[in-house]
């Protein structure tokens, strides 16, 4: 059970990752450093929109549109740590 509970941690370290990744990227494209032209580019933000847009899109249906501003990626990161914590003080009961 112990290796169950290092899978669940592991794979909430790599979504972690990837929300922190995508909103770099979001915010590099935005201010134009980086250039979705630029084939490479395009590919990296096109999977990383594929993977976090079924993350995304039921917290952006909750939280009302704010002006602009996405508040998803701050939701979906603050419920990955929510799971840490509850995983970790019930490691318990994975041993």
């Amino acid at each position: 059970m112990q290796s169950l509970f290092e899978i669940l941690m592991l794979l909430l370290d790599v979504l972690w990752f990837f929300i922190i990744a995508h909103v770099i990227m979001s915010w590099l494209i935005n201010f134009q450093v980086l250039n979705t032209r630029q084939q490479f580019v395009a590919q990296i933000w096109y999977g990383l929109n594929r993977i976090m847009e079924p993350i995304y899109a039921p917290i952006r249906r909750v939280i009302p549109p704010m002006g602009g501003i996405d508040l998803a990626p701050l939701v979906a990161l603050i419920g990955v740590y929510a799971v840490r914590i509850i995983l970790a003080n019930n490691a318990a009961a994975f041993y």
